[in-house]
């Protein structure tokens, strides 16, 4: 990985094979030098590079938080027919569809990044997502256009899914090969810090739709606000990562070229650290922040002041990321990531218990007791994953292990949790399951290397 910050328009790039050069994954690779002559003018800003990747994915996880804070009034709209608590399966099973959509768009769009440039994939994942999120907040409900409504419901979450499946990978990748090594876990978090925000915009927004309307009002028009207000992140993000430079490890890897197939079956065991390393965070994460608010707020008549007290809880998540990834850079990503495992695993009994029973500021307790781990996890994991890949096609591995892993993990989890509780009638069960995913990770990563050592 290069330590470079900037990129210039006139590259020289030579290619020569190395007959039997390996990877630390056992695959055959190329011999690149690339001669990068430094221009003051190409010259691109850390602040710069940071926000570009900020910005898409405060984009990207806001669409998806609005869509999980609204499911019940979505699943009223869209599947009318349905009892209430069908209704809220359906919905959150729609949202679960567009994590099932990420690993497809992994594929294409990681292949898209590595050969084409970290900076394309960039600009068009975040044109997707724009799209699609305006869609969904134009589109009819059953009653206008039948049974075709849920189809198109689908059919958008789909394209979101698709376009999610290569932005927060991309973008991570992005600003990690331009960090300097000593930096790669702070300067990454930030790619993270903007999933937060995305999150924290979106609960507010919840917050103040409910607070501002009746219920007949959040489910007949309400929930479709926040959808058609994020055209102005869309695009904000456009035009900000339209004059990005790429990076020089984007440009090795386009020169590179290899057989897709081939290289990404070659990363097999870094694909399954990742899902050791992000699986369990993922699915805790969503359990927290969109399981338990969505439970509180669809039960009580102070819904509200609930999405109020969430909002407030992800600013821990928020501040916490970029200590996370601080601190990974000083002590070791493997050593940080086992102890932080360890802790929410200790804590995820009892903080769910106050989330589901706890008044409301045992709810904020309770949500705020994992935002801290969780948020440090989710911080340092970024940097920690591009470093476990070869370079050859690491967007396109890493952005489908990672996405394999949320589709399998994070996407499902506040639907498994509600099958859960109505197979079992224990409303404490999710937080056995994604305890299970705690303990596949520690096997996983004991053996494991440290990662912040590696040069690229």
């Amino acid at each position: 990985m290069s330590n470079n910050s900037c990129v210039c328009n006139s590259v020289a790039v030579h290619c020569a094979e190395r007959p039997g050069s390996m990877t630390e994954t056992g695959a055959l690779t190329s011999r690149i030098e690339v001669t990068l002559p430094v221009a003051p003018e190409a010259r691109q800003s850390a602040s710069r590079t940071a926000l570009a990747a900020l910005i898409g994915n405060v984009l990207e996880w806001f669409d998806f938080a609005v869509y999980g804070y609204f499911a019940s009034d979505i699943g009223k709209q869209f599947f009318p027919q349905s009892s209430p608590g069908a209704q809220h399966l359906l919905a959150f099973g729609v949202f679960a569809v567009g994590f099932g959509a990420r690993p497809i768009g992994s594929l294409v769009l990681g292949a898209f990044g590595d050969r084409l440039g970290r900076r394309a994939l960039m600009v068009l994942s975040i044109a997707l997502m724009g799209v699609a999120t305006l869609s969904i907040g134009l589109l009819p409900n059953s009653d206008t256009l039948g049974a075709a409504a849920p189809l198109m419901l689908v059919i958008l979450r789909l394209i979101q899914g698709f376009s999610l499946g290569g932005e927060f990978t991309g973008s991570m990748v992005y600003t990690t090969e331009l960090a300097a090594a000593p930096a790669r876990g702070l300067v990454s978090s930030f790619a993270a810090v903007g999933t937060t925000i995305g999150f924290i915009i979106g609960s507010a927004t919840a917050w103040l739709v409910h607070s501002s309307l009746n219920a007949d009002q959040v489910t007949s028009w309400g929930w479709r606000i926040p959808f058609l207000g994020s055209v102005v992140w869309v695009l904000a993000g456009w035009a900000l990562r339209r004059g990005l430079h790429e990076t020089p490890a984007g440009l090795q890897a386009a020169a590179t070229r290899p057989a897709l197939i081939a290289s990404v079956a070659a990363d097999w065991l870094p694909m399954l650290q990742t899902f050791g390393i992000a699986a369990m965070t993922n699915a805790a994460y969503y359990l927290v922040f969109t399981y338990a608010v969505e439970r509180r707020t669809r039960v009580t008549d102070a819904g509200s002041a609930f999405l109020l007290a969430n909002t407030l809880s992800l600013f821990a998540v928020l501040f916490a990321k970029p200590l996370g990834g601080w601190l990974s850079d000083r002590i070791g990503r493997r050593r940080l990531m086992l102890l932080l495992t360890i802790i929410t695993m200790a804590l995820m009994v009892p903080a769910l218990w106050l989330m589901l029973y706890g008044p409301l500021w045992a709810f904020g307790i309770g949500q705020i007791l994992l935002a801290v781990p969780l948020g440090m996890a989710l911080g340092l994991q970024g940097a920690m994953l591009v470093e476990i890949f070869p370079l050859r096609t690491r967007v396109t591995s890493m952005s489908f292990a990672y996405s394999v892993t949320l589709a399998a993990a994070g996407g499902t989890a506040p639907l498994v949790s509600s099958w859960l509780v109505e197979r079992l009638g224990q409303p404490l069960a999710p937080a056995w399951y994604i305890m299970l995913y705690g303990v596949l990770g520690l096997i996983v990563m004991v053996s494991m290397k440290e990662t912040n050592t590696r040069a690229g």
